[in-house]
């Protein structure tokens, strides 16, 4: 079964779900791959995830140590691994990522867009081949943010 909490954040509000103890989505307010609320479950209690994102956010915290579950097919779920390699502070391009799991750079974009699990799989680390911010599933601001917390001399 489901379950759901909100967190404040600076981004704005954070809706966190999970089912069976592992958290399956992390969505921005109007997230554009954002699933049915009805489909979050009851509201329950995060302590952990909640931790977790509160240190991301205040600069105290580099990697998540969270059970996740993204479901996805075989090509979103080896982008989003892919995308997990990316450290803290780093970017990388859609080409590069294409390159590493044998795809086109426009079908690894589709597959960043459906990243169920934003902050936590850091696909706001996805840059443009040259360097550009592009396409974000909580807008590109949201990018921006996240970008400049974690590397506040590049952007």
């Amino acid at each position: 079964m489901s379950t759901h909490t909100i967190l404040e954040s600076p981004v704005g509000e954070l809706t966190l779900v999970a089912e069976d103890g592992a958290l399956t989505g992390v969505y921005f307010p109007h997230h554009w791959t954002r699933p049915d609320r009805t489909t979050f479950g009851p509201p329950a209690d995060f302590p952990e995830a909640r931790t977790q994102l509160t240190e991301y956010f205040a600069g105290e915290r580099e990697e998540f140590d969270l059970p996740t579950r993204a479901t996805g097919d075989e090509f979103e779920r080896a982008v989003w691994a892919e995308i997990s390699r990316v450290p803290y502070g780093s970017t990388v391009t859609y080409g590069e990522i294409a390159a590493a799991v044998g795809g086109h750079a426009r079908d690894v974009g589709g597959a960043v867009g459906r990243n169920p699990l934003s902050i936590v799989v850091a696909c706001h680390r996805v840059v443009g081949r040259d360097g550009k911010l592009t396409g974000y599933a909580g807008g590109l601001e949201r990018k921006r943010f996240l970008l400049e917390l974690e590397q506040p001399t590049l952007w």
